[in-house]
């Protein structure tokens, strides 16, 4: 009786410590997925902003809003090499995102094909639609941000009532006296 009764504490000490120490690798593998994740959901965002500011400043300078020291075609070629880390970035989304952060990017990434469009001239379109179409892609970036903040199992939200919808960050309106009063100061 001896025996039988060292023998199941035995087993049920080494039956505890295998449960124990499966539950502490199914723990840190679950958190080493979620640091890639956030590295992940952050570098998309990066990577697209940066190819938003890349389609502004050929927009710009195709439309003439502005003058840059740089030629339209080195400007092509700037947004495309955004466009290409945005792409990897995209990429690593599909391999770790969960499903709502992978629709929430398919969203955003068509918003953002419209305003690559436009700034390359393949569609057309006024100023006022530029605008809209940025403010559709920032929008598409908030409802990404709650999918893969919902993905992570973080509390909060980045919209709603404690967070009111922004608009486009604008400089004032020029007008036609200021253009006139820039030209006589030359």
């Amino acid at each position: 009786m001896t025996v039988a009764a060292v023998l199941l504490g035995a087993l049920t000490t080494h039956v505890t410590n295998f449960l124990m120490e499966r539950s502490r690798n199914r723990y840190q593998l679950l958190t080493r997925w979620d640091d890639k994740k956030v590295e992940t959901y952050g570098d998309y965002v990066e990577a697209t902003k940066t190819k938003i500011a890349a389609a502004k400043r050929l927009y710009e300078q195709r439309e003439g809003l502005q003058t840059l020291e740089r030629h339209e075609g080195d400007l092509r070629h700037e947004l495309a090499d955004a466009s290409l880390a945005w792409g990897r970035a995209f990429e690593r989304v599909m391999l770790l995102g969960g499903d709502d952060a992978i629709e929430a990017g398919h969203d955003l990434n068509a918003a953002l094909a419209e305003i690559d469009w436009q700034a390359t001239g393949e569609t057309q379109g006024t100023l006022d639609e530029w605008r809209e179409r940025n403010r559709a892609v920032f929008r598409c970036i908030n409802d990404f941000h709650e999918a893969a903040r919902e993905d992570l199992g973080i509390q909060g939200k980045v919209k709603g009532e404690n967070h009111p919808e922004r608009d486009l960050l604008l400089p004032p309106a020029r007008s036609p006296d200021d253009d006139a009063t820039a030209a006589g100061a030359d």
